[in-house]
């Protein structure tokens, strides 16, 4: 991919090559206490502004191949929920079935449960062609997760949400989504406070998803 192989200046050699703040066992520490609460068992306060800026700061420190912007994030504040709701409701509209009574409320009330609701929009490809859907994807992947990690050092709850919804017409057109952008989903924060915070679920093992590569799988290229 690449990713890592930006060329940085002495200054930021320098400031990788120095000690970090947080120890190995700390950044470990903070990654199993991330828990994902869904918004409808959010609390209804969001965080403070000095919170949101350090999460939507934490999200420029992934790495972004080539540096060319592969992603960026709407807020949706509450003067758009209306207009959000409607978006839901009018993409049920765009499938083969109508949609019934309960099926409708239950789309508008999707738009009003996160105290603090964003979304990320990823660019399909590069405008220069540099880049791949693939490796946008992972760079906004890894913005993503510095911004769950940014929550809840801060001791906030996060949540990532998608579905069908977000490559409708309708909801294409209220975030204006270019022919070249791609919703990738929704991530919601709130405070922990009074949210039931469920033990976190059984992580896979390391031998369960590394492997190494033998020598005599090697292709031979002719």
């Amino acid at each position: 991919m690449g990713m890592d192989c930006e060329q940085t200046s002495a200054p930021q050699r320098r400031m990788a090559a120095s000690p970090p703040d947080v120890s190995a066992q700390q950044a470990l520490g903070l990654m199993q206490m991330r828990r994902t609460v869904r918004p409808r068992n959010m609390a209804d306060s969001a965080p403070d502004v000095a919170q949101t800026a350090l999460i939507l700061e934490a999200a420029a420190h992934a790495p972004d191949h080539h540096r060319h912007g592969a992603w960026r994030i709407v807020r949706v504040p509450d003067s758009a929920r209306e207009a959000l709701a409607q978006a839901f409701v009018d993409a049920l509209h765009e499938r083969d079935e109508p949609p019934t009574p309960e099926c409708i409320e239950r789309a508008r009330i999707k738009a009003f449960r996160s105290p603090l609701l964003m979304l990320m929009v990823v660019q399909t490809t590069a405008a220069d062609g540099s880049s791949s859907l693939a490796e946008n994807c992972t760079a906004a992947g890894c913005a993503l997760q510095n911004m769950l990690l940014m929550a809840t050092a801060q001791g906030l709850v996060s949540s990532l949400t998608s579905g069908g919804t977000l490559q409708s017409r309708s909801f294409r057109a209220l975030f204006q989504l270019s022919a070249n952008e791609y919703a990738v989903c929704f991530v919601s924060f709130a405070s922990a406070a009074a949210c039931a915070l469920k033990p976190g679920p059984v992580r896979p093992d390391v031998p369960q998803y590394v492997s190494t590569l033998a020598a005599s799988s090697t292709p031979h290229v002719h």
